[in-house]
């Protein structure tokens, strides 16, 4: 599929890409698909890295200084990759350079950073966007929109599991080992576990309080060869999430899962039921939804074709690679929000609520206790 034509009088909205690995596999083709937008630069750490990721890409402009695109005349949106760690002054830059961000998830690389990021992006008036996109995904929109409808009742209860398998059997060629390092921002439960918190806020609201288990459970990865890294952080966490509606939902995460079981929302409510899941990290074509209401039994839901495709994005469900329909779709909207047309989402709002969840979780999981979110200051 080719990008419709933009408006001649409009111009072009242009972008700047920190990352030339996952940003030029999967961003870069989502933004190419957005009428109105024109990719125009690729940053690394280093000259040569960016002017051959440049060349191979197509884009006329290199960078090798986070804090030159900041200030750029030319550039308008900053997508920001690289770990939370460093990328938190990228984005403090850009904010204060007026510049719009679409920035990765961990938001940030701790609660001090997250509300940093919040002063500086309510401060600049521009719009700040979440590489969070399970709620673009088509059956998480319908999910939402059948929970919209009533259909299982007042949310009694439910399950969220997002367990995957990374670092059980290890590659050294694996671009992530680096998830093993204290002091990055990462874990289980702020990787894999913001993701789902942004969807099941999305789905059922804000979280009044909850209790967490915050641990490491695989303390070796063991290459094939014999090395190892013994990792720093932590792998698995189990919480209860109770919301602000009375929904009491069991939250399971883990990187280090045998076996895994992949995404899973299950919700059920005095009506009925939605199970959402995908065998892995959620995409556009693996997440399929079931439900059932009383008297019957969980079966599929069709996703409708207004969910499967978007008038105006050169990408459906099924376009390669897999996660840039969704991501597309939230990168249109922030797109259209910047022309004040509508609303983005997941904002820089909605990504301070989850960094408050992730600073209570760790809370509780430290003292052992419950902790209401709102107490997080």
């Amino acid at each position: 599929m080719s990008a419709p034509e933009a408006n001649p009088a409009v111009r072009p909205l242009r972008v700047a890409i920190i990352s030339a690995a996952w940003g030029a596999f999967a961003h870069l083709p989502a933004w190419r698909a957005i009428p109105g937008v024109e990719v125009t630069a690729i940053c690394t750490s280093r000259r040569e890295t960016a002017e051959a990721a440049a060349s191979r890409l197509g884009l006329p402009r290199p960078f090798w200084n986070a804090a030159a695109l900041a200030t750029d005349p030319d550039i308008d949106i900053i997508d920001c990759g690289t770990r939370p760690s460093i990328r938190l002054p990228m984005v403090l830059a850009a904010l204060a350079g007026g510049k719009h961000v679409y920035n990765a998830s961990p938001h940030a690389p701790d609660w001090p950073g997250a509300k940093a990021i919040d002063a500086a992006w309510r401060a600049s008036g521009r719009i700040g966007v979440v590489d969070a996109f399970a709620e673009w995904i088509p059956a998480q929109r319908q999910m939402k929109a059948m929970v919209e409808a009533g259909y299982i009742g007042a949310p009694f209860g439910g399950t969220c599991h997002f367990n995957l398998s990374l670092f059980n059997r290890p590659d050294k060629r694996f671009p992530y080992n680096w998830f093993a390092q204290a002091g990055q921002g990462v874990s289980a439960v702020r990787n894999n576990g913001s993701h789902a918190l942004y969807a099941l806020i999305d789905l059922f609201g804000p979280v009044a309080e909850l209790v967490a288990d915050d641990r490491q459970l695989l303390g070796k990865w063991e290459f094939a060869d014999g090395d190892a890294i013994y990792p720093e952080t932590n792998d698995f966490v189990s919480v209860i999430l109770r919301f602000g509606s009375g929904l009491v939902l069991q939250m399971q995460i883990s990187w280090s899962m045998a076996l895994h079981d992949g995404w899973l929302i299950d919700v059920f409510g005095k009506q009925g039921r939605l199970v959402a899941s995908s065998p892995t990290f959620p995409t556009a074509r693996d997440c399929t939804l079931r439900g059932g209401q009383l008297g019957g039994a969980l079966e599929p839901i069709d996703i409708p074709d207004a969910f499967r495709s978007v008038p105006g994005i050169a990408l459906d469900w099924q376009s390669e690679p897999q996660p840039s329909f969704p991501m597309a779709l939230s990168m249109h909207a922030m797109v259209e929000a910047i022309h004040g047309r509508g609303r983005a989402t997941p904002d820089f709002a909605r990504a301070l609520e989850v960094e408050r969840i992730q600073e209570a979780i760790r809370l509780s999981s430290l003292e052992r206790r419950w902790v209401r979110v709102a107490d997080i200051a």
